[in-house]
């Protein structure tokens, strides 16, 4: 896979040595409150880049990596379809980035891998990464209930967004 360019961020496959700095990331009160995680935070990461059914890239804005975006196929011909995951550094939230890079993978995952679905599915109270997902055209389509657990051990609700092909905003 070559890198995929947005207007300000370029995606390209994460390596190992993007670990640490993903780890990094990933342990910021901001997004382990969302994607939480265990004691090994860079074994978690690595796994997810050895993971052949998860495609991860890093996120690069001004030649440093801020974030990771991941997705995965359904490929069954009856239900085929992709779905996405993203994390980013909150030094650089509410720059634009974060639907910057969603734009960008959902038309690579539309224009270059033929995918005419793609889901994300943030957490039902996590209105800034909804509104992210909504400039790039994706609709919600439900709450889905008592979702995930939460890092309080209770179940918190999940939101399913969707976005068909000749709906992504470009």
């Amino acid at each position: 896979m070559t890198d995929l360019r947005g207007a300000s961020v370029v995606l390209r496959p994460a390596v190992p040595a993007d670990v640490p700095v993903l780890a990094a990331v990933r342990a910021t009160p901001e997004v382990r409150a969302r994607w939480r995680g265990g004691d090994d935070l860079a074994g978690e990461v690595a796994a997810d880049l050895a993971d052949p059914g998860t495609r991860c890239l890093a996120v690069l804005h001004g030649g440093r990596v801020v974030g990771m975006i991941q997705w995965y196929a359904e490929e069954d011909p009856e239900y085929r379809h992709a779905g996405i995951d993203l994390f980013l550094d909150p030094s650089v939230h509410g720059r634009g980035l974060g639907t910057d890079a969603v734009r960008t993978l959902a038309r690579h995952l539309v224009d270059d891998e033929g995918y005419h679905r793609l889901v994300i599915d943030p957490a039902a109270d996590n209105a800034a990464a909804i509104r992210c997902y909504e400039k790039a055209g994706f609709r919600p389509v439900g709450v889905m209930r008592q979702y995930e657990r939460g890092s309080d051990g209770t179940w918190h609700d999940g939101l399913l967004m969707d976005l068909l092909a000749a709906e992504l905003v470009r």
